[in-house]
C-alpha cells in the first residue's frame, strides 16, 4: 500500500510540474511576442521619391537610343 501511495504521489507531482512548466513556457512565449510587436508594427514604408527618380533616369537614357 505504501508503494502505491508513493507512486501516486510521484505521478501527481510530475503532472503538476509538467503543468507548471507548460504554463511558464506559454507565458514567456507570449511575453516574447509582445515585446517583438513594436519592432515590427512601426515599420516605415519605402520612400517613393527614389523609385520615381530611378524611373525618370531610365526613361531619359532609353529615349536617346
Amino acid at each position: 500500500m505504501s508503494a502505491l501511495l508513493h507512486f501516486a504521489t510521484l505521478v501527481v507531482t510530475t503532472m503538476s510540474a509538467v503543468g507548471a512548466a507548460a504554463g511558464l513556457n506559454w507565458m514567456l512565449l507570449r511575453g516574447a511576442f509582445w515585446m517583438m510587436r513594436p519592432a515590427t508594427a512601426g515599420r516605415i514604408p519605402a520612400r517613393m521619391e527614389l523609385v520615381r527618380g530611378t524611373v525618370r533616369v531610365v526613361r531619359a537614357f532609353s529615349t536617346g537610343r
